[in-house]
């Protein structure tokens, strides 16, 4: 288990004041989890004989760092607040999941199914283990998520009407955006998702499909659209200082590039 500092600690009293503050509901943090760690290793471990022993059920606050969970069946289950640090969930099913207050640190979830699942305020700072998570061609449709995820690898993603965006009519403990800066979103799909207000300094958005997507306010500052189909994006107050509009299709079709802050400093 993680050394764990004393403002990680406070981190995650943060994050769970934060999550109250959102009102998520049917979390019940006091709750004991369904099973224990050891019963999760194994099940997991078992999953081809019992591929629906870990559907739906509560995990929360488990410590399952290093859990090997490839190709598991986790639709519905709740990780709320629960270790997953290093945990290896490539292609596992976590449609409808709840990742809420998840530790993720160096967890992999390349080609894993998230669909309609929420991953707010997430924790990846904190313990030994500093890498990001992984969604490398991950599917997120649908997903909410509010979390920071600074340089993470979403290559490829199915982010098609994820929520992403900031809700402000569920402020009350201040403004959360999510923070992908410098994070690689090459070839994602992002079409009909809601980014508003997101962070997205020097992201790499390369081909990525950005039809329809709410950019509303973004931070696209540096950011490289090379490729990218823009194709009804909404572009209103977002920052768009040094964002690379090479070779984008759709240009003529994308929405508030005249209400947009710094289009004159765009790259085309």
């Amino acid at each position: 288990m993680p050394t764990v500092t004393l403002s990680a600690r406070i981190g995650v009293g943060m994050t769970r004041l934060a999550l109250a503050g959102l009102v998520l509901v049917g979390l019940d943090p006091c709750r004991a989890a369904d099973l224990s760690v050891e019963q999760v290793r194994s099940a997991a471990a078992g999953a081809a004989s019992n591929p629906g022993a870990l559907r739906g059920k509560d995990l929360s606050d488990l410590d399952l760092s290093g859990l090997a969970a490839s190709g598991a069946d986790f639709r519905g289950t709740s990780f709320f607040g629960a270790r997953l640090v290093q945990a290896d969930l490539r292609g596992a099913n976590l449609e409808g999941a709840n990742l809420n207050g998840a530790w993720l640190m160096g967890a992999d979830f390349s080609g894993a199914n998230l669909t309609g699942a929420s991953l707010l305020s997430v924790v990846i700072l904190g313990g030994q283990v500093k890498a990001m998570p992984v969604f490398r061609g991950a599917i997120l449709r649908r997903a909410k998520i509010i979390a920071d995820l600074p340089g993470a690898d979403l290559s490829g993603a199915d982010l098609r009407e994820a929520t992403i965006g900031v809700n402000i009519r569920n402020q009350g403990m201040g403004q959360m955006r999510t923070d992908l800066s410098g994070a690689n979103l090459a070839g994602a799909n992002l079409a009909g998702a809601d980014v508003n207000r997101t962070l997205l300094p020097f992201a790499n958005l390369r081909n990525a499909n950005l039809r329809g997507t709410n950019l509303f306010r973004a931070k696209l500052g540096g950011a490289d659209l090379t490729g990218a189909d823009v194709t009804g994006a909404d572009f209103s107050e977002a920052d768009l200082t040094g964002a690379i509009f090479r070779d984008v299709k759709g240009l003529a079709e994308a929405k508030g590039l005249d209400r947009a802050e710094n289009y004159d400093k765009a790259v085309r």
